[in-house]
């Protein structure tokens, strides 16, 4: 991953589809930010995630927005104990099931292979199909929003008590033990 991606992203999520809805950080603060603000800093983060894709138009960004923030919506329900709203589970299950990507084995990792016909429409699949499969899955009861001041992005606590509170401690985690430290 270049550095050029890890100024722009967070690419810190150990969960892809998470990884993905943190395209927006700050969504609990007064100015939350968006990262995807034009087609080539979708296809610059699709290929971070070993996404490959050739070209992004403004309608795919447009597409890869409404599913970033159904994600987001559905996680954020599920980490409140709320039923998720129809329309964004319609929107997800869409997604996924448009996708066309196959997984592969090469050079010793998991690969996708996208088809040459919908590309990104492929990817959008993959993190939709990720999504299912966390929003879903065993953990869907471990699915938590961050803690963290002005925040409240997702993730998956795996911690062995369950009493994890920051989406990542190198991040959030951090600014809190500042802050206390600072007040002290």
């Amino acid at each position: 991953m270049t550095e050029a991606v890890r100024r722009v992203f967070r690419m810190d999520n150990e969960v892809l589809a998470f990884r993905f809805t943190a395209t927006v950080s700050g969504r609990a603060g007064m100015e939350p930010r968006e990262r995807l603000t034009g087609p080539a800093l979708l296809k610059m983060w699709l290929l971070a995630t070993g996404l490959h894709v050739t070209d992004v138009s403004p309608t795919d960004l447009e597409a890869a927005v409404e599913l970033r923030e159904a994600i987001y919506r559905i996680g954020s329900s599920i980490a409140a104990g709320e039923q998720p709203d129809s329309k964004d589970v319609r929107t997800l299950n869409t997604v996924a099931a448009a996708g066309h990507a196959k997984a592969a084995l090469g050079h010793e990792r998991a690969e996708w292979h996208l088809t040459d016909t919908t590309p990104v429409g492929d990817a959008l699949g993959v993190l939709a199909t990720d999504a299912i499969h966390i929003l879903g899955g065993p953990d869907r009861g471990r699915i938590k929003n961050c803690q963290g001041p002005g925040c409240a992005g997702l993730y998956l606590d795996t911690s062995r008590g369950a009493n994890r509170r920051w989406c990542s401690m190198n991040t959030c985690g951090n600014k809190v033990k500042k802050s206390r430290l600072t007040a002290s």
